[in-house]
């Protein structure tokens, strides 16, 4: 009788997604590999596109580094902790303490802390519709249930208070919210936060607010950190250097803890805990925080008329216009991505992972599907906003022409 020595994995990463760097991705690196030009949309990552870490930043690690050589604390360096609750001070979060701030290696490292000091089985989060599916993966690897609350394309994917609160049970923990928003862009009204706020209050409710994008913005759209608002429970607002600090690479994340940090003692005692059991974060880039938060920021350049990301975005948006099938259910104001719909009464067989992989293969262009971003309809994908100006041109051409097969398609059946 043969034996099976399969090595299985845990069972529960089954019910696990994280498309962004899943199947598609290997393929085009497949096709990469063969020597074929793939224009990759499917990952914010600046750095690929061209875009630099600002200098003053990479001269703060190199002069720190005699000081990185050893393990630093396991929260994060103090200085760089200080400067942090500094920088929240500034934004009108006076109780910002160092004491209650993580550094992490990014903040996809600090959200799987948070929902593992957390979570217990059956536990659950209410996670946007659509979402950064790592939030929807981190709560599912611990454990948890994730409860999506949906932010609705007819209404320009902001969400309502009244409608989570019917979904609100004795086992929900936690309220995540991505503000600005990754995937679609929006940038919250200052009422939503607040009756957002009030929501998590009243239920007694963790708030984790997403805010690694909160100065990318454009045409005058005004950020409001969620700290702000929450008092009377515990709110953990996640901050970094990838995005807005064009420095993906160094994965340096941060996690802060305001608000009625009392009734929270024994948890975050749970995250000093799981801080000191990785011993530290990455601790040569940490040293580039207090330069990053109170240096120059270049994002500024990029995001005003003129700059690089806010032409894309117009180029990109001037594409959709232009098409005889997508649509914008909201413009960006925030973030670097476009989530853009298909029009589904021109292309009513359209699915977005057939549309995917088709654009891969006989395009070269590699997107996200919507449905990754954990929502029920199938007629959206992602885009980001980093390539120049004439790969976007080139995109829209090559996603035109896709299209325009699919619609042959249809009038051939029928």
């Amino acid at each position: 009788m043969e034996i099976d020595d399969s090595i299985l994995p845990n069972q529960g990463l089954k019910n696990v997604r994280y498309e962004i760097r899943g199947p598609l991705n290997r393929r085009a690196d497949e096709l990469i590999r063969s020597g074929e030009k793939i224009i990759k949309l499917n990952i914010g990552n600046p750095g690929a596109f061209g875009f630099r870490t600002p200098p003053h930043l990479a001269e703060a690690i190199v002069k720190h580094m005699p000081d990185a050589e050893g393990y630093v604390h396991q929260k994060g360096v103090p200085s760089q902790r200080e400067a942090i609750a500094r920088s929240f001070v500034q934004k009108g979060i006076p109780d910002a303490d160092p004491e209650r701030i993580f550094v992490g290696n990014g903040c996809s490292d600090l959200i799987m802390m948070a929902m593992r000091a957390l979570l217990n089985p059956g536990d659950e989060v209410l996670v946007p519709s659509p979402d950064y599916p790592l939030w929807t993966a981190s709560v599912v690897i611990h454990d948890g249930k994730p409860i999506h609350y949906p932010c609705r394309v007819e209404n320009g994917f902001v969400p309502v208070a009244a409608e989570l609160e019917t979904l609100v049970t004795p086992k929900t923990r936690a309220l995540v919210l991505i503000n600005p928003n990754n995937p679609t862009g929006v940038v919250y009204p200052e009422q939503i936060l607040k009756d957002l706020a009030a929501l998590a209050e009243k239920h007694k409710l963790i708030v984790f607010a997403d805010e690694i994008y909160d100065n990318m913005l454009y045409d005058g759209a005004q950020h409001f950190p969620m700290a702000r608002y929450v008092k009377q429970t515990l709110c953990g607002s996640f901050g970094g250097l990838s995005k807005v600090h064009l420095a993906c690479g160094y994965r340096v994340g941060w996690l802060a803890f305001t608000g009625n940090t009392k009734m929270a003692t024994d948890y975050l005692m749970s995250m000093d805990l799981l801080s000191g059991l990785r011993l530290c974060a990455n601790a040569p880039g940490q040293f580039a925080i207090e330069a990053a938060l109170f240096g120059p920021r270049s994002i500024d350049e990029y995001v005003k008329p003129g700059g690089r990301l806010y032409e894309t975005r117009k180029i990109i948006l001037a594409g959709i216009q232009a098409s005889k099938y997508l649509f914008v259910a909201q413009v960006p104001y925030g973030a670097m991505y476009v989530f853009v719909g298909v029009k589904t009464d021109l292309l009513p067989e359209f699915n977005d992972h057939r549309f995917a992989m088709d654009l891969l293969e006989k395009k070269k262009v590699l997107v996200v599907p919507g449905s990754s971003f954990n929502v029920k309809y199938h007629n959206h994908f992602r885009l980001t906003l980093l390539p120049t100006d004439e790969q976007c041109k080139q995109v829209f051409i090559r996603i035109e022409e896709l299209l325009d097969s699919y619609r042959d398609e249809s009038v051939v059946k029928a």
